[in-house]
């Protein structure tokens, strides 16, 4: 083979891979990589609600039932209140809050769900630093300890007492959401592969519903010709004295269809109407 013939042979490759890659873009679906969500985002931890803004006029926890700061001055007060205090004050309250959600007694803190409450609140503290220092290392190792550490406490809970499990979750406002068994890579490929499926499925579907709304708009025409025909053939065999195959129970039936249907047309006819 000459040159020119290899020629030829190249562009008649490139071509037909081009005509592939046009064939491919036609089909209009793109693919774009899924956003990394890290481990301590609430999307992953199953946090449902953020740590709830503290008002600076509560008093800190252990000065909340003294009779001297009701009838105090309001500086006195002040120097009580979380507003004037450190975040430690704010997070301790917070914790207090969340335990009492779910423990069994007052003097509870030791049973799973007072941990649990604990680590919920902790978690969500940390949530919030996080938010505001992303750099922020030793809060991320901690987080994600304190995250792994409540999954494994959920996991044991819900193997040996779903009711007590489901009532953490309502009470937490908690997502359970365990870790894959197995695990695979997001490629470009595999999700193109579903995506095709997909489209394909999409098309399959919304052509099979024309072809069933043409059916059943071509169903009242094809009744009234069927029974038609029948009454046809039934007066002819009469007329010509032969075997009658029609009988009239037939006839009645394809009756009753056409009659049922077509009152069925006429009341989805009047029902946009009477909404109107």
């Amino acid at each position: 083979m000459n040159i020119w013939g290899k020629l030829n042979s190249l562009t008649s490759s490139a071509a037909m891979i081009s005509r592939n890659y046009a064939f491919k873009s036609d089909l209009k679906i793109k693919w774009v990589r899924p956003e990394k969500i890290p481990c301590y985002k609430p999307a992953k931890s199953g946090d449902l609600q953020a740590m709830r803004p503290m008002a600076g006029t509560e008093l800190l926890k252990d000065y909340r039932q003294s009779k001297e700061l009701q009838s105090a001055d309001e500086t006195v007060k002040n120097m009580f209140s979380l507003e004037h205090n450190r975040r430690r004050e704010m997070l301790e309250n917070f914790r207090e809050e969340m335990v009492k959600r779910v423990q069994r007694h007052d003097l509870d803190y030791g049973s799973m769900e007072a941990k649990l409450g604990l680590m919920t609140a902790q978690i969500r503290s940390l949530q919030e630093v996080m938010e505001k220092y992303p750099r922020h290392s030793g809060a991320k190792v901690h987080l994600k300890e304190l995250i792994d550490k409540r999954k494994r406490f959920l996991r044991y809970l819900r193997r040996w007492d779903y009711r007590r499990f489901e009532y953490i979750l309502e009470k937490l406002d908690l997502v359970y959401k365990p870790y894959p068994t197995h695990f695979h890579w997001i490629t470009r490929k595999d999700s193109l592969r579903k995506l095709t499926d997909i489209h394909c499925e999409d098309i399959k579907s919304t052509r099979l519903q024309a072809y069933r709304e043409q059916l059943e708009a071509q169903q009242l025409d094809f009744l009234a010709k069927k029974l038609e025909n029948l009454e046809f053939i039934r007066r002819e065999q009469i007329e010509c004295k032969i075997p009658v195959t029609v009988s009239a129970e037939q006839i009645q039936v394809v009756k009753k269809q056409y009659q049922e249907l077509q009152e069925k047309r006429k009341l989805l006819e009047t029902k946009p109407e009477d909404q109107d």
